[in-house]
């Protein structure tokens, strides 16, 4: 089967990823599982074709360093694909991605994220594991301001996902290695192109997490991803980033920047399928004061005495799930980290 027809059939038959790997069939994840998506075995031959297919010109890249992003549309779906060499054979991983950038209010988001976009300046951080549908939340989230608002958004990808459709913005999409070095110099340049939104792809690392604080404080607003599994381990992730004498200094800064933080996870729907559960942070005058403090272990309480205001704890999220019949009490428990919790409450 050639790449086209695997993306195609995985697209049917409702798969998120394709993995190729020698010495297996082809295979694809679907409802968060690994099946075989036939009974042919990938040879050396196979796999190395394939590689060469998807990087063009940019395989003696992949060659050379091992491992390589792109992006590109296969069987008529965007997909995000990871090339990388293992015992001397190169092995894809393909992610597929929505056809069209979804509704922000089709996601199951709480409602209180909806008026995110409705922000002029600071920080919003969506965070969550690989595959957790990170980069849909926020693909979903700039495609509404660009038909609400007449901005400037500058995102800062890798590799590039979603291409949005200019509307009511305009949009300049720069994906890190073809048309910026990295994440930090990118940010920093994009201070100087008159942006209002700025989408960062990934907080790698000192230098970006520094500069999208400065982008906040100066009248932004910033978006980005974190792979953390809680909004207290996303300000904690940030802080430590630093050397311990700033630390005290990245608290303040963060405490008067930082407006939100979603943490997604994707869990089994009853009858197949998945759906998402959404922690969600508000920043409120408490947690602001947690988080100048460093008492980023009361947050989760804070969180959870804030649903007046739109907060929402992920066991929270979980037991709406079990209470509205999109999941079971079993999948809640599996995913919850308080289960004493989802046990009493999720009936």
């Amino acid at each position: 089967m050639t790449i086209d027809e695997l993306v195609t059939r995985a697209r049917l038959d409702g798969a998120s990823d394709v993995h190729l790997i020698c010495g297996l069939p082809p295979k694809y994840r679907r409802d968060g599982q690994i099946e075989d998506m036939c009974s042919d075995v990938l040879t050396p031959d196979d796999c190395v074709s394939a590689a060469k297919w998807l990087a063009g010109a940019q395989y003696a890249e992949m060659e050379q360093i091992g491992e390589l992003d792109l992006a590109g549309t296969y069987g008529g779906s965007r997909c995000r694909v990871h090339l990388f060499r293992q015992q001397g054979v190169p092995s894809v991983a393909l992610r597929l991605l929505r056809e069209t950038i979804p509704a922000l209010g089709s996601l199951g988001l709480p409602p209180a994220a909806l008026t995110l976009t409705e922000l002029h300046k600071g920080i919003v951080l969506v965070t969550g594991e690989t595959g957790s549908g990170k980069s849909t939340t926020l693909a979903a989230m700039l495609d509404a301001i660009n038909h609400t608002r007449k901005a400037h958004i500058v995102t800062l990808e890798d590799p590039v996902e979603y291409l949005y459709k200019p509307d009511k913005c305009a949009i300049n999409q720069r994906e890190v290695g073809r048309d910026t070095r990295s994440f930090s110099d990118g940010l920093r340049a994009s201070l100087r192109e008159d942006p209002d939104v700025i989408l960062i792809g990934e907080m790698r690392d000192r230098d970006t997490i520094e500069t999208a604080i400065t982008a906040a404080e100066t009248g932004h607003l910033v978006f980005g991803t974190l792979h953390t599994g809680s909004a207290s381990d996303a300000v904690d992730r940030i802080v430590q980033v630093f050397p311990a004498d700033m630390q005290t200094q990245i608290r303040l800064q963060l405490s008067m920047t930082l407006e939100a933080v979603l943490t997604q996870q994707l869990v089994l729907k009853k009858g197949g399928g998945r759906a998402l559960a959404c922690e969600m942070m508000v920043v409120t005058d408490a947690v602001r004061n947690l988080i100048r403090a460093g008492n980023t272990p009361q947050i989760a309480n804070a969180i959870a005495t804030s649903a007046a205001l739109g907060g929402q704890t992920m066991d929270q999220a979980l037991v709406k799930l079990v209470r509205s019949g999109t999941i079971t009490r079993d999948t809640a428990l599996q995913y919850a980290r308080e289960k004493d919790y989802v046990k009493k409450y999720a009936m």
